[in-house]
């Protein structure tokens, strides 16, 4: 495999935003995210399955925040990709994400939060980023692998759970198919997603957008699930995306993401 862009980039984040005055606005927007569930959530079947399965309900209701420093490949068709670093900062309860990189041209910072996608600071798109999956999808794929088991707590979808398994990738799994609910307000409204849940363990490391915003059909997979601390969720420390056929089939990776510093909050 070649490389056609290849950059790894230190961060110096903390310096960086208060020399660009962005610390006291970034760390305000912080505390309104970095919540815990309002009550105390009611859980039963695969949402019961998949949180115990994935470090307990104490566990998940303590998870405030974590933040996940990556090293992410984003790949072109001719088997070129361009390498950076990201850091993640990611907020289960209020359904957020927020992702800082440092590129030649300057910072640039998304947001994501209850389906609502800002530019922060920077572009849309960074100017060497290869155009294969857009800022947008990658903040909500790497959201939702990250914090699936509370996603399935969130109030303004519903979900509907296959009773028959299918086997993918030499795995079972049962299929879980997310709507909006008809009342759901347009700012609550989340790309429409089909979770796998593994048969034999119960813990969903593929997520499949038949319909996400603004992209062709994307799957994106969980890897090496770890407990980074005692006591911890058990989280995705490799993630990949991918293109998808109309039945759900892997046909081309387009990002994988290797996080190696996790913190929790």
């Amino acid at each position: 495999m070649k490389i056609r862009f290849s950059k790894i980039v230190c961060f110096a984040l903390a310096t960086i935003f208060i020399n660009s005055g962005c610390e006291q606005t970034y760390t305000q927007e912080t505390d309104t995210l970095a919540v815990g569930p309002i009550a105390e959530p009611e859980l039963s079947g695969f949402a019961a399955q998949t949180i115990d399965a994935s470090g307990g309900l104490s566990a998940w209701r303590k998870t405030k925040g974590l933040q996940l420093n990556c090293v992410v490949a984003f790949y072109q068709p001719d088997e070129s990709y361009y390498l950076t670093e990201q850091r993640y900062e990611i907020y289960p309860w209020s359904n957020s994400i927020r992702i800082s990189t440092l590129e030649p041209e300057g910072m640039y910072v998304w947001q994501l939060s209850k389906g609502k996608f800002n530019v922060l600071e920077g572009g849309e798109q960074f100017e060497d980023l290869p155009n294969t999956v857009s800022s947008r999808c990658l903040a909500e794929s790497i959201l939702n692998i990250v914090t699936a088991p509370a996603r399935f707590l969130d109030n303004y979808v519903e979900f509907v759970k296959e009773t028959t398994p299918v086997k993918m990738h030499g795995q079972w799994y049962y299929l879980i198919d997310r709507k909006n609910k008809l009342n759901a307000a347009p700012a609550e409204r989340l790309s429409e997603a089909i979770f796998y849940q593994n048969r034999d363990n119960f813990a969903i490391d593929m997520i499949w957008f038949p319909r996400i915003s603004g992209s062709k059909l994307l799957m994106v997979r969980g890897y090496d699930f770890e407990v980074v601390e005692s006591g911890s969720i058990l989280i995705p420390t490799r993630i990949e995306i991918y293109r998808t056929d109309a039945l759900g089939i892997s046909q081309e990776l387009l990002v994988k993401i290797d996080c190696n510093d996790i913190i929790f909050n």
